[in-house]
């Protein structure tokens, strides 16, 4: 009688099976007499990401906030040495503030109170010292996009309690402003290459943690992680699990916050 290929087969791998599991039998009960091994009992079966409703067509990218991958050139503000260290940064906000005086909405909206109080600023004495009373906060230097040079990090304190967040770069000996983001902050930090910005949730108990790294596509820096935190009763977040990286450096009116706070 014809068999199959199949068929055919199966006789000699049953065959093999008996011969190579009969010994392991008589081993596996030696041990168990010997009281060596013991079952741990059922493993737990690996299950992979499961799609649901798979027959929904995707839906068709929208228009990127433009706020979120904003990047503008500074005019009018020059960099000695290429040393983003030795740069006011009131000047910077002011000369932003002149190419775009009616810019009200977006991430680079300033208040028009507080666009009028950064212009009444006078210069500070030292780039990386803040002008007592003036809405453009004391500087912070970081290298965020991995050039081996600092970054800019300034931050605009708004009348209405949020906190303008600003990173700016050199590009070909250019200013350049790579993040612009505003919103009602708990506190700021650095960790690592990735500026940590803390917001309040609605409940208490919660906060949301963005993320900001810079994407090399992009030439920006983008909300690249948010998370959803739970905090203690005193308003931070609880202790992150071993193992799991955590914020280094917090941006405070204090230098000896952060290792790269004014001139390095």
């Amino acid at each position: 009688m014809f068999r199959s290929r199949r068929e055919r087969r199966r006789p000699g791998l049953a065959g093999r099976a008996r011969v190579v599991l009969l010994p392991v039998l008589g081993l596996l009960a030696g041990c168990s007499d010997a009281g060596g091994l013991e079952s741990a009992g059922p493993t737990e079966r690996a299950v992979g990401p499961a799609r649901l409703w798979p027959q929904l067509p995707p839906a068709q990218a929208e228009s990127p906030d433009a706020g979120e991958a904003t990047v503008e050139v500074v005019e009018g503000v020059a960099v000695p040495d290429r040393d983003l260290h030795k740069v006011d940064p009131l000047a910077v906000v002011k000369a932003e503030l002149a190419a775009q005086p009616r810019t009200d909405t977006g991430s680079e909206a300033i208040p028009a109170d507080t666009a009028a109080a950064v212009e009444r600023c006078p210069a500070s004495k030292k780039p990386d010292q803040a002008v007592p009373g003036c809405p453009v906060l004391q500087a912070y230097y970081r290298d965020l996009t991995g050039s081996g040079k600092d970054e800019l990090i300034v931050g605009i304190r708004y009348s209405q309690g949020a906190l303008g967040i600003r990173v700016y770069s050199l590009d070909a000996g250019r200013l350049i402003r790579i993040m612009s983001t505003a919103e009602e902050v708990t506190r700021v930090e650095l960790a690592g290459r990735d500026v940590i910005v803390h917001e309040p949730a609605q409940s208490p108990d919660y906060e949301f943690r963005y993320a900001w790294s810079w994407d090399a596509r992009q030439h920006a820096m983008l909300p690249a992680r948010i998370e959803i935190v739970r905090t203690d009763r005193h308003g931070s977040p609880e202790p992150e699990q071993s193992g799991s990286p955590s914020p280094s450096a917090s941006l405070s009116p204090s230098p000896s916050a952060s290792p790269s706070a004014g001139r390095s």
